[in-house]
């Protein structure tokens, strides 16, 4: 068996947070969703746990930082294409989001990305893996 990545993110309102990713295109574990948890699916083997704030404290002795003043993570995921990639991010902005910052070209590699409604930075990239730069 595949190891699988769940990666735990702090919000504010799940409800509000289900919402925004479900109008991105997203699905929802059941099994691991509640009033207190949603489990988002990226695929078969990559999740995010979004746990409400006071839930997500029981799993750590550290504060929970504001993303909305500071950067603890960004969320990455491949997208097939240039275009699915600005169709994710412009849904994202309709829904609320702001852009995180300027779209990045280099020709083989295209990414842009947003702010969540909690302050969250995902990024979406395209790819050309036969262009990458050989090392």
């Amino acid at each position: 068996m595949e190891a699988k990545l769940f990666v735990n993110l702090p919000v504010k309102d799940i409800q509000k947070t289900r919402d925004f990713f479900l109008g991105l295109g997203f699905s929802y574990n059941p099994q691991f969703s509640d009033e207190k948890a949603t489990c988002l699916i990226i695929n078969n083997e990559s999740y995010v746990m979004l746990l409400r704030e006071d839930f997500f404290k029981g799993f750590t002795k550290k504060g929970i930082v504001n993303a909305h003043n500071c950067t603890e993570v960004l969320t990455s995921i491949s997208a097939e294409s240039k275009d699915r990639v600005n169709e994710i991010v412009d849904k994202a902005i309709s829904l609320g989001a702001t852009e995180a910052r300027d779209p990045d070209e280099y020709g083989y590699m295209y990414t842009r990305s947003f702010n969540d409604p909690d302050g969250h930075i995902w990024e979406f990239s395209w790819m050309d893996l036969q262009s990458f730069p050989k090392a």
